[in-house]
């Protein structure tokens, strides 16, 4: 029989959200619910999971996209690069018609086209990510072999750059080596901070200057509020050189249980030998991936009218709004904490203690899952996402018990 890839050993004990799940199973199972006592009900701040009904226009896109499926003439197959229309839309919508339709990849999601790029770039590449990160960029290098052991406080051949409050939760970039991979993500998973202009000038200086790709996962830039905040690195000059970004519908427009996603990646962008990766990407995508759903994308192509981006922007405020709750909540009882403006995640400080035993706390005495800073980094530990993907109710709810049993 053959063998078990090593890089499947390598992985510390289960991925992040999985053993969320698991944790919260077994607290379940030990305190079952009262059908007649709303305060035992489980509510989650945890997994960033959309909990909203997708809205009227993208939805009836949708059933029409699946209705055309069953008609002769309007039947569709495979569509590996993406439908013209919806690559000329994102163009055109978020990036001011920056970039050409074949600068633009559709796909099922932003956290697939992550590991994709792990096999474009390969074992051989030096990957570089912010501490606390989205754990995929560090699990799908360690997949790919880019990465060695875990060592406690973190893997071999992964260089972590600490996104602490000291350095306003942008990284030290003089501890990025030459030649190097980037995971950079604004506004950010898990801290929710959004990155300024000048920070991401340094970033594009940096990574010219030391010949280094940043992945730029843009998944959550609807939610920026502030205009004064970038919302794609394609705002800075220069970057099409050195940048490659990932976006997604999951969390503007709740299609995390319909899948669409996209990568842009500029023709300017060339490999040390002058090879391009435009073309290399295309070839990834060619071989191991025949597009997305084209339901899907009949949903991505209503989302960028005038209506689609409408209910685009009034989902992204709804989850605001139960962001703003939670924060206030922490606040008031002192807690140190960021994000929830220009983010969905409010990522929450308790000094001294360990990210797991808050979890546990927080789960024990309010009934309220959160996620545990440690799963995304070294950088993380003593910390907590509280996630703003929830019905109202629940989340007020959740904030009334937070008020009443949370203490620093």
């Amino acid at each position: 029989m053959i063998q078990r890839n090593v890089n499947l050993s390598r992985l510390k004990a289960g991925y992040l959200f999985p053993e969320i799940a698991r944790r919260r199973r077994e607290f379940a199972a030990s305190h079952p619910e009262d059908p007649a006592k709303s305060e035992t009900r489980i509510i989650s701040l945890g997994v960033g999971n959309t909990t909203e009904p997708i809205l009227p226009v993208i939805d009836a896109a949708l059933v029409d996209g699946a209705r055309r499926l069953a008609v002769t003439e309007t039947y569709t197959g495979y569509t590996d690069e993406g439908f013209l229309e919806l690559r000329e839309g994102i163009s055109r919508v978020f990036y001011k018609n920056a970039f050409s339709a074949s600068e633009v990849f559709i796909s099922d999601g932003a956290k697939c086209d992550i590991g994709r790029l792990q096999l474009l770039f390969g074992a051989e590449t030096n990957v570089a990510v912010q501490d606390p990160s989205y754990p995929v960029y560090v699990d799908g290098s360690v997949l790919s072999g880019a990465a060695g052991e875990w060592s406690g406080e973190g893997y071999a051949g992964i260089t972590y750059l600490p996104c602490t409050a000291d350095n306003s939760y942008f990284p030290d970039l003089s501890r990025l080596g030459k030649n190097s991979l980037l995971y950079f993500c604004s506004p950010n998973n898990p801290t929710g901070a959004a990155a300024t202009r000048s920070q991401l000038e340094e970033l594009v200086a940096s990574a010219l200057e030391k010949r280094c790709l940043v992945v730029f996962d843009a998944a959550y830039a609807e939610y920026i509020r502030d205009p004064a905040l970038p919302k794609t690195i394609f705002e800075i000059d220069r970057a099409r050189e050195c940048a490659i970004e990932v976006n997604s519908f999951s969390k503007p427009a709740g299609f995390t249980g319909v899948r669409l996603g996209w990568t842009v990646v500029p023709k300017e962008l060339k490999y040390s030998g002058g090879e391009s990766v435009n073309a290399d990407w295309n070839r990834v995508m060619g071989t191991i991936f025949n597009g997305a759903s084209n339901i899907a994308q009949a949903g991505g192509i209503a989302a960028l009218t005038k209506e689609g981006l409408g209910e685009i922007r009034e989902l992204c405020d709804f989850y605001l709004g139960n962001a703003k709750r939670i924060r206030k909540v922490l606040e008031n009882l002192r807690i140190a904490c960021v994000g929830g403006d220009n983010s969905p995640y409010i990522w929450a400080r308790f000094p001294g203690k360990d990210s797991w035993d808050v979890f546990a706390e927080i789960l024990e005495k309010c009934r309220v899952v959160t996620t545990p800073g440690s799963g995304f980094g070294p950088s993380g530990q003593s910390f907590i996402r509280f996630s703003a993907f929830g019905h109202r109710g629940d989340v007020e709810e959740a904030c009334r018990r937070l008020a009443a049993n949370l203490r620093p």
